[in-house]
C-alpha cells in the first residue's frame, strides 16, 4: 500500500466516527498526474447525489505529457461504493448530521484508492483540548528522550 496523500487537517478538525475505502473513477491523465505525486486532499469533501457518493474540490495536477484531453484539475470525481453503504451513509448523514471527509489516498495493488471519514465537527474547545494533548504527548515523548541518554 502506497500513500500518495493525506489529509493531516480533517483529525484536527473533525471526529472521525467511522472509515470506509472508496474506488474512484479517473481519466487516463488523472492517474498518471496521481502516479507522480501530484494529488492534494485537504480541501476536497464529500456528498451523495443521487445516489451516488462525490468528491469535491479534490485537486489533481495537470499532467505535463497530456494534450487536448487534460483533465480540469478541481472536477467533481465520483467514488465507488456499494449501495448499501450508500445507503448508509446517506441515513447517518441526515439524521445526525455528520459529513463525508477524505482522509487518505493511496494505491491497493495498482488501483487508487480514497479512504473517506464519516466525521462530526470538533468546537472550537475540542480543537484546543486536542492542541493542549499534542503539546503534552510531544514534551513527554521529549522527557523519555533525553532520559534514555
Amino acid at each position: 500500500m502506497k500513500i500518495v496523500a493525506t489529509n493531516r487537517k480533517a483529525t484536527f478538525e473533525y471526529f472521525i466516527l467511522d472509515k470506509y475505502e472508496a474506488g474512484i473513477k479517473l481519466t487516463g491523465t488523472e492517474i498518471k498526474s496521481v502516479r507522480l505525486g501530484q494529488i492534494n486532499i485537504n480541501d476536497a469533501y464529500a456528498i451523495i447525489r443521487n445516489n451516488k457518493v462525490e468528491i469535491i474540490n479534490m485537486f489533481i495536477a495537470k499532467y505535463e505529457k497530456g494534450n487536448i484531453f487534460n483533465h480540469e484539475e478541481r472536477r467533481t470525481r465520483e467514488l465507488l461504493l456499494h449501495k448499501k453503504e450508500i445507503y448508509k451513509l446517506a441515513t447517518k448523514i441526515k439524521l445526525e448530521g455528520l459529513t463525508l471527509v477524505p482522509l487518505k489516498a493511496y494505491f491497493k495493488e495498482s488501483l487508487l484508492k480514497i479512504e473517506i471519514g464519516l466525521c462530526k465537527g470538533k468546537k472550537l474547545y475540542d480543537k484546543r483540548q486536542s492542541l493542549k494533548e499534542e503539546t503534552e504527548k510531544r514534551k513527554a515523548q521529549k522527557a523519555l528522550k533525553n532520559y534514555q541518554r
